[in-house]
């Protein structure tokens, strides 16, 4: 036996990375959420690239995203799949305060808006048609508003479900509702339900439990990550209305963190997590998506996402199902390279706070240079572009792949990709703040239950 151990650890010398022998740390716990866009991290240990770099990976499901943070902060896990708002909101301290980086992106797109069959209905009427009888897409909220107008003159509050208060789910869920008129309400520091003046009213529902609470009438729509919009049409129960690729084309969404510490700590082993999930990615969208199918199979199991893989597919394989049988084309609904998809942009980052300003979550006003400040103390390009290169080195991946000049800010996203028409630029994000027509302005802040200036 001794014989045979000896044997093996001088084959995965020889076989892994030559610099992957001053690793830190080469045991590590990543925790995620049963969500199809946790794809890199189950990719990385499939394929065999965490192994590659000489890391012996576990990959834990976790039971909400609090837990999930919660076992970040304190070691419990090393690292994990996150909502791109939890390390911005840990490091500016709403919630738990910890420092937390993401030195990857994780993906593109990948979630949607569903409403239950009954506000369907009532919202149908609404929305216009083509020459097939099919509804016009993209759907606007505004079609939504008399049916909450219908509900509140009845005496009913209208619910609806989104993962976390600092989830791109509630964001884009927000987004959607004001850009057709609906307030989703406001955040103070005295009133953290994000229900002060609220129209529509939001709360928390983790993502596996979204189908179940909506068939019980708890919420009356969601949104969330696939594949759980996809399940409300497989079970019957609801439409997916809308997708983020349609409220924002090429929108960011989750992102891997891992404490600041850790990564001072183990830079080496950093690293090469983040060499093995951008190979990871990279095989996602491959040979224009060719490897999904394989994908799906490998989140249908138990221990990822574990859904039905024709659930998975439905939106994995570039479609997505909208009533049944409405099955569109969608290509990018899931992108986890393409378009610089894995590059820890710093103007992400100050999206997510601007929309945090925005509600009410940030109660003051903050200058121009503090949301770059806090983003670039958050997002580590640096990291992501030196493991980008020691893949090129060798021969692993394309030099033209990686955006290397950049200088952390996206070009403004276009008027055409942007369901109300309003270009966001991460260099001007106050500038950006005032144009919203719904949500805080400069100077304003929540007081009580009154927006004042």
């Amino acid at each position: 036996m001794n014989k045979l151990l000896v044997t093996l650890a001088a084959t995965t010398a020889l076989s892994a990375p030559a610099w992957a022998q001053d690793l830190e740390v080469d045991e590590l716990t990543f925790g995620f959420i049963k969500l199809t866009d946790m794809a890199p991290l189950a990719v990385a240990y499939e394929q065999g690239y965490f192994f590659d770099e000489g890391l012996f990976v576990t990959l834990e499901a976790q039971a909400n995203w609090k837990v999930l943070l919660d076992g970040v902060i304190d070691g419990t896990l090393d690292g994990a799949h996150m909502l791109a708002g939890q390390p911005i909101a840990a490091t500016i301290g709403y919630g738990t305060q910890a420092n937390i980086v993401t030195p990857f992106s994780m993906d593109l797109n990948g979630n949607g808006i569903t409403v239950s069959n009954e506000v369907w209905d009532m919202m149908r009427p609404h929305i216009s048609s083509r020459e097939d009888g099919l509804p016009e897409h993209p759907i606007s909220a505004a079609a939504l508003k008399p049916v909450i107008e219908d509900f509140a003159s009845r005496g009913e509050p209208f619910n609806m479900g989104m993962v976390f208060p600092v989830s791109t789910h509630n964001y884009e869920l927000r987004y959607w509702l004001a850009s057709g008129g609906i307030h989703p309400g406001f955040y103070s520091p005295e009133n953290t339900s994000g229900q002060i003046g609220a129209e529509a009213f939001l709360s928390v529902t983790p993502p596996p439990q979204m189908p179940a609470t909506l068939e019980a009438g708890t919420i009356h729509g969601y949104c969330v990550g696939e594949p759980w919009n996809q399940q409300a049409v497989a079970m019957g129960i609801g439409v997916p209305v809308i997708t983020d690729y349609e409220i924002w084309r090429n929108n960011p969404e989750k992102v891997f963190g891992m404490t600041e510490e850790f990564v001072e700590a183990n830079p080496n082993t950093t690293q090469a997590v983040v060499r093995a999930m951008i190979r990871a990615a990279m095989w996602l969208d491959e040979n224009e998506n060719a490897n999904r199918l394989e994908a799906v199979e490998i989140l249908s199991r138990p221990e990822y996402v574990g859904a039905d893989a024709d659930v998975i597919a439905a939106s994995m394989t570039g479609t997505f199902e909208y009533e049944k049988g409405d099955v569109r084309e969608v290509p990018d609904f899931n992108v986890f390279f393409r378009y610089n998809a894995t590059y820890p942009y710093y103007s992400d980052a100050v999206w997510y706070l601007t929309q945090m300003r925005r509600w009410g979550q940030i109660a003051e006003p903050q200058t121009d240079a503090w949301f770059d400040e806090v983003a670039r103390s958050v997002y580590r390009p640096d990291i992501y572009l030196a493991a980008a290169r020691s893949l090129v080195d060798q021969g692993l991946a394309d030099e033209a792949d990686f955006p290397w000049d950049s200088d952390g800010y996206r070009p403004a996203t276009p008027e055409s990709d942007i369901i109300d028409g309003v270009v966001y630029d991460g260099r001007t994000p106050n500038a950006y703040i005032d144009s919203l027509t719904i949500g805080l302005k400069s100077g304003q802040t929540v007081v009580g239950d009154q927006v004042v200036n």
